[in-house]
């Protein structure tokens, strides 16, 4: 009988998720919209995600626009854009709000470049968590009688396998944002 790794396949594509999310957050020096994802405002007497009551587009490669469906939100806007102490710099106009990216500085790289080896440690703490559960279940069935010694090693073996797939496609990831960070 193999062994079915459904379950350790969505973890691994969950991780990558994760890790392309958690790594768009990182700023390069480029504008982009994501970056803003976790900004909230406060309108209508409650907190909204930024891309919930305005469009945001990018202007240039170091500016992004953010263009309010209300224009009486172009405050409580800027404000939380300043408050979210993101390293960028908001000006209002009369149709939104411009947020500006400075040029990154060696020092700023450096602790960026910190933050993307952070952000990939976490994905590989979740991938190992999601493989100590597979391994667990492969030994428990074995043990159940569910499967064989050499079954249990095949399935070890291909378990390995795909976790060392994931462990390359995430460390492409974030190659791929250092290259980013350096350009």
């Amino acid at each position: 009988m193999a062994y079915n790794f459904a379950g350790l396949k969505a973890s691994i594509k969950e991780g990558e998720e994760f890790l392309k999310h958690e790594l768009s957050s990182v700023r390069t020096g480029m504008a982009s919209p994501v970056f803003l994802d976790g900004v909230s405002v406060e309108v209508y007497g409650s907190r909204m995600p930024l891309n919930q009551v305005a469009s945001i587009t990018i202007e240039d490669p170091r500016t992004i626009r953010v263009a309010p469906w209300d224009v009486s939100a172009i405050k409580a806007i800027e404000k939380a854009i300043t408050v979210a102490d993101l390293g960028v710099s908001a000006a209002a106009d009369e149709k939104g709000v411009r947020v500006f990216f400075p040029e990154l500085t060696g020092e700023r790289r450096t602790e960026m470049g910190k933050k993307v080896k952070e952000k990939l440690e976490a994905a590989r703490i979740k991938l190992r968590g999601a493989r100590e559960k597979v391994w667990d279940d492969i030994q428990k069935k074995e043990k159940d009688g569910d499967m064989s010694e050499d079954e249990k090693f095949r399935a070890k073996d291909e378990m390995e396998k795909l976790v060392q797939e994931a462990n390359k496609a995430f460390d492409t990831l974030a190659e791929k944002k250092e290259k980013e960070l350096a350009a």
